[in-house]
């Protein structure tokens, strides 16, 4: 039986309950979902249904990660609810795929985890797999291991195996409103000019999973906890001396009250420089070189090869009257002494973040 995954949580629960209703099967996994948004959290996914089908001795493939297809196919339907018509030519394209998969490898029958996922219309699955298995002549399974309980039970198998918990379902569409309903920002689409890993980036989960696969294989205990911190994203970020824009590098949890000042500097103690409102400063590039141990020679150079995060954290803890002072801080080749107009469009929020911790 090929079996279509969409998810870890999903799948680890869905295979086992297969496999006791259906001892003969030899199950296949099959991970075709190019509705998932950005690539870097379908690889996110895809790595950790590896890892289940692993744990579980399950043949796994990997579909065609075929976007703009699936992007061509919802055209005009991105502001669709959930369960509406964007989702239903999604599970079409999935599930067309996966029966076309079936039938090529001589398989009888199909399904998918999709059916076990508490955001998804039972019925709206089945008339989907039961259309496009006639068409190929394949048999779409449809079980309900939602009911007695079963969804609770698969929360529990995801938490005591540590699957990763996605929160949102897959494209960026439903990430999108999902996002202006909770009323937060939607970090998730996030990639700096600079590549720089941002806190709770899906770049940085990837690291962290990564880092437990290998632990795994060496047999090295570890416990992944969830930790609730200060998060920061800068969106625009511009300076201007005498209406001219100069290279600037905006260090992390710059702040400003609004999106935009003007002034000049004021005064200087030591290396740091201060304008005379919003609590602004400037440091110059070859103090930043003192203080990260670099050895940048131009300020562009940093803004599109900065250190790690991390390393800036640090930096700036160094330059901050206390521990949690967010003033916009930066970094210039030569502090200006003309007029200067500053736009620096940042947020900084509540998150909640999974941290990886070797015992």
């Amino acid at each position: 039986m090929l079996v279509h995954i969409c998810c870890s949580v999903d799948s680890h629960y869905f295979l086992q309950k297969l496999r006791q209703e259906y001892p003969k099967e030899s199950l296949i996994g099959f991970f075709y979902d190019p509705n998932i948004h950005p690539y870097s959290e379908y690889y996110l996914r895809l790595l950790d249904v590896k890892r289940s089908c692993k744990m579980l001795n399950i043949t796994l493939i990997e579909g065609e990660y075929d976007v703009e297809k699936w992007l061509s196919l919802v055209k005009g339907l991105e502001h669709e609810p959930e369960k509406g018509e964007r989702c239903g030519i999604c599970f079409d394209r999935r599930f067309e795929v996966s029966a076309q998969k079936a039938k090529a490898l001589g398989e009888k029958t199909f399904t998918s985890t999709l059916l076990t996922s508490p955001k998804k219309s039972l019925k709206q699955l089945k008339m989907a797999g039961d259309a496009l298995g006639k068409r190929f002549n394949v048999t779409f399974i449809a079980p309900d291991y939602r009911k007695s309980s079963g969804t609770q039970e698969q929360n529990i198998i995801a938490k005591k195996d540590a699957l990763y918990r996605q929160d949102y379902c897959g494209c960026l569409y439903a990430l999108t409103i999902q996002r202006d309903q909770q009323q937060k920002i939607a970090d998730e689409l996030f990639l700096p000019v600079s590549k720089q890993i941002q806190p709770d980036a899906i770049e940085e989960r990837i690291e962290m999973y990564e880092r437990r696969w290998e632990m795994e294989e060496r047999g090295k205990p570890y416990k992944i906890i969830k930790q609730r911190f200060l998060n920061w994203r800068l969106t625009i970020g511009w300076l201007k001396v005498r209406k001219k824009v100069v290279p600037a590098h905006f260090l992390p949890y710059s702040t400003l009250k609004g999106e935009y000042s003007r002034g000049k500097i004021e005064y200087s103690i030591g290396p740091i420089h201060y304008m005379n409102r919003d609590e602004v400063r400037f440091i110059t590039l070859e103090y930043y070189n003192t203080l990260a141990k670099s050895n940048y020679k131009r300020v562009t150079e940093l803004i599109f090869n900065p250190p790690p995060f991390e390393t800036e954290i640090a930096l700036r803890g160094s330059l901050g009257v206390t521990p949690y002072d967010l003033s916009l801080v930066i970094v210039v080749d030569e502090i200006p002494d003309k007029k200067i107009e500053i736009r620096c469009q940042s947020k900084t929020y509540s998150d909640v973040k999974e941290v990886l911790i070797a015992l």
